[in-house]
């Protein structure tokens, strides 16, 4: 795994915050210290107040392009995290690089409900790489990108010592492979859940965004969802696995059958 940056600065750190969190924080802050402070100073520093009222006014400007550079950095972060969920079709995609995958696996949490931090503090805690919050419980997780070798027992009973160390609730290992039987009998009866890559899959077709019934296709122009029903005598899409639903092409009126995952799957049969 790589090194992980640590958040350097202002900036970084609204980064990894929620943009719409980063907005409103250069808003207040700004306030804060153009208006606030600076009134402050005004009323009570006497001989002091015009030689350090010029320097809150470069400070508040600072903070608010600060945040907002942070804020918008969030933004396009959370877009790709979207995108990068939602193109995902069967496990070969899912070798991303580690970096993608760390964020695909935060993203498909997030669409479960969690609250995911992710871990940039570089060192020994590197076996954290993202740690999930929700309903008052803290969760660590450690993902590993091994299609060719299995998860091995040293990495479970490090997770479990991190769980220990950390006063964690529980530990998740995800990885796109398996995990050796040493590995699962260690993790038995403990709070730590080894997700394969298969579960992992399945656990991003159910986050996926819905099909929009009035996208486009390259072939078949506009299209629309017959029915919420698999398709008579059709067999998962030959693309990605989800299950083929009726579909017609919106300007000929011929009805086709069509993956349940458009426009993220494009798969006919």
């Amino acid at each position: 795994m790589g090194r992980k940056r640590k958040p350097n600065g202002l900036m970084d750190a609204v980064a990894v915050m929620p943009w719409q969190g980063g907005v409103a924080l250069a808003v207040i802050g700004f306030l804060f210290i153009r208006y606030g402070l600076a009134g402050w100073l005004l009323n009570t520093g006497g001989m002091l107040a015009p030689a350090f009222s010029p320097m809150l006014k470069l400070l508040a400007w600072f903070w608010l392009v600060a945040c907002l550079l942070g804020a918008l950095a969030s933004f396009f972060n959370a877009r790709k995290r979207r995108r990068l969920l939602d193109t995902r079709t069967n496990l070969e995609s899912l070798s991303t690089g580690w970096r993608n995958f760390e964020q695909l696996v935060g993203e498909a949490f997030r669409r479960q409900g969690y609250s995911v931090d992710e871990n940039h503090r570089p060192g020994p805690d590197g076996g954290i790489d993202l740690v999930l919050h929700k309903g008052g419980h803290r969760t660590l997780v450690q993902c590993k990108q091994w299609r060719r070798q299995q998860v091995g027992v040293a990495v479970v009973r490090e997770m479990y010592g991190l769980l220990v160390h950390y006063n964690a609730d529980a530990v998740k290992i995800v990885s796109t492979g398996t995990y050796t039987h040493a590995a699962e009998v260690f993790a038995d009866g403990k709070p730590i859940e080894l997700v394969t890559g298969e579960e992992l899959l399945r656990m991003i077709r159910t986050a996926q965004a819905p099909p929009q019934a009035d996208a486009k296709t390259p072939s078949a122009g506009r299209v629309e969802t017959v029915g919420n029903r698999p398709a008579d005598g059709v067999f998962p899409c030959p693309r990605c696995g989800a299950g083929m639903v009726e579909r017609r092409n919106r300007r000929t009126g011929d009805v086709f059958k069509g993956c349940s995952r458009f426009p993220a799957c494009r798969g006919t049969g």
